[in-house]
């Protein structure tokens, strides 16, 4: 049974209450002095709160989709999978291939409701392959729109995150079908994925020397293959980037890097530094530069103010980042040049709930700063 299976769940809660039962039931008989019953006891009562913890773990997992296998549990997840070439006649299937297709939420045709691809995509820059899920609202899909071009926002995970999260747990592509139907947003094509593109490892979104180029990937290979396979505006000003956590790290600095690719980026609940611990390794060998540049605050007072559109979000109570996020609009009001905007909470707290609250104005706001035209 899978990590997020709904039966491993239950089993483990069913465990859980029976070993409780079990403790009630057997503590009379262990209410002895000798070395056995003090081992029952003992036993009996790390068994328990064992199930109890990894009950509420596995709850825990499926509410926020921390972990997608075991294998991703337990830092054997490579995402190297075998490549099946379905491009007619045996001709090259380029740096994106579509792997499965799924309705949005139950809905009808994609026509009428779109469609939600599973991709692989790989970086012939960078090398790096990695899955995605790419949202292709109604509009693709109908005759009408048949030459159309549309914008497309880079939607990504915190570490380590799963994609499908983003899907089931955040409901990007239901948010921007309905955000669409209201008239709130422009139809945009979403292209959903972990920031974690050489896992185990939390790369941070750097070009790491002798590493995965992770920054490369996202600033380049990956919006070339995109606009290879869709119909995404060529344009400068068609592509948007949002994330929440590490992910809105990734997004900030990605626009502001790259704001000839990037037109605009949203951080939900975003840091402003790259950290360095065992999830990350040593990320900039010794290179100063790139250890400062991955520093947005020093990026604003030290470089030449980017020519994007920011959105930041954070809460008065529960996030860590609301002092960090107020200096950084101050420097980047400051420049004059880069444009800012946010979202502040008076309570919320670094988990899915809070970023639910707060994708559906990001998105309105992101598809504004957009065009595919």
């Amino acid at each position: 049974m899978g990590l997020t299976s709904d039966k491993t769940l239950l089993l483990s809660v069913l465990f859980a209450l029976l070993l409780f039962v079990g403790t009630v039931w057997l503590w009379p008989r262990l209410a002895r002095s000798g070395w056995r019953a003090v081992g029952g006891r003992i036993g009996l009562l790390l068994a328990t709160q064992l199930m109890l913890f990894a009950s509420v773990g596995l709850a825990a997992n499926q509410a926020f989709g921390f972990y997608a296998s075991w294998a991703d549990l337990f830092g054997k997840e490579t995402d190297q999978g075998v490549v099946v070439d379905h491009a007619a006649g045996g001709a090259p299937a380029g740096p994106l291939r579509v792997l499965d297709t799924r309705r949005v939420d139950g809905g009808g045709r994609p026509r009428f409701a779109g469609q939600i691809q599973k991709v692989a995509v790989d970086g012939p820059t960078t090398h790096i392959a990695t899955p995605a899920y790419v949202y292709l609202p109604p509009e693709y899909f109908d005759p009408r729109y048949r030459t159309r071009t549309f914008p497309a926002t880079v939607v990504l995970t915190g570490y380590p995150g799963t994609a499908q999260a983003l899907v089931d747990k955040l409901h990007y592509p239901r948010t921007a079908r309905q955000l669409a139907e209201d008239g709130r947003m422009q139809p945009m094509i979403l292209v959903m994925l972990r920031p974690t593109v050489a896992p185990p490892r939390d790369t941070e979104c750097v070009d790491i020397p002798g590493g995965p180029q992770t920054e490369t990937f996202f600033a380049k290979d990956l919006t070339d293959a995109v606009t290879a396979h869709y119909r995404v505006g060529r344009k400068p000003g068609s592509w948007g980037i949002i994330g929440d956590s590490t992910g809105g790290y990734c997004a900030l600095k990605l626009a502001m890097h790259h704001p000839e690719v990037y037109a605009a980026g949203a951080g939900l609940s975003a840091y402003y530094k790259a950290p360095s611990d065992p999830t990350t390794g040593d990320l900039f060998h010794g290179n100063a530069t790139l250890r400062n540049e991955a520093d947005l605050l020093w990026f604003l007072k030290n470089r030449s103010a980017p020519d994007t559109s920011l959105l930041v979000t954070s809460s008065k109570s529960g996030e860590s980042n609301y002092r960090a996020t107020q200096k950084f609009i101050g420097l980047a009001k400051a420049t004059g040049t880069t444009r800012i905007s946010s979202i502040i909470l008076e309570s919320g707290g670094h988990n899915f709930n809070t970023w639910r609250r707060e994708i559906p104005p990001a998105l309105q706001w992101i598809s504004g700063r957009l065009s595919a035209r």
